[in-house]
Parts: structure tokens; sequence; C-alpha cells
């Protein structure tokens, strides 16, 4: 369950999901080329097939992040804006007086 802090705009799910899907493709391409070198090196073995199954699951995530990305762009696009960022009114300092 998340946190009542949290926020639930689609800027924050957006970023979160642009965060994570660098980190599924990064993922994709480290178990493309551990799949690559374990096919060459053991054809058919245990560990090529582990290699291989690790890459179409990150490889599916990969997909499923981008996927939800695009439906979070045509959403955000309906409608929906950015928040303001609020800005605050630049002052003189407020010291303690003796």
């Amino acid at each position: 369950m998340a946190a009542q802090s949290e926020s639930r705009d689609t800027w924050s799910i957006a970023r979160q999901l642009r965060r994570v899907r660098t980190l599924y493709a990064g993922g994709a391409l480290l178990w493309a080329s551990s799949s690559l070198v374990t096919a060459w090196s053991s054809p058919g073995s245990r560990p090529m097939w582990t290699s291989v199954l690790l890459l179409v699951v990150f490889t599916g995530l990969l997909g499923l992040s981008s996927w939800w990305l695009r439906r979070l762009g045509t959403r955000r696009a309906a409608g929906e804006q950015r928040p303001a960022v609020a800005v605050r009114a630049s002052g003189p300092a407020r010291h303690a007086r003796v």
C-alpha cells in the first residue's frame, strides 16, 4: 500500500516509469549479451536457457513500461496539466532582534 504522502499525479508516475524503463533496458542488454556468450560457449545448456528466460522477462517488462508511458502521454495530452511550481517571493531576510 502506498504511503499517504506519495504524489499520484501522472507526472511523477511518468518520471518513475522512465527511470524504471532505463533499468529494464539495461537488464535486457545485459541478458542479451549473456545469452549470446553462453550460447556461443555451450549451446543448449541450462545457463543459456536461464539467460534467455531472463532476457524474455526483462524485454517484457521494458515493453510493458513503454506501453504504460505511451498511455500516460495520451492521458496527459487530453487535459491534465503539469502542476505549477510554487514560486517563493524574495524579500528581506528576517533576523532576530536583541
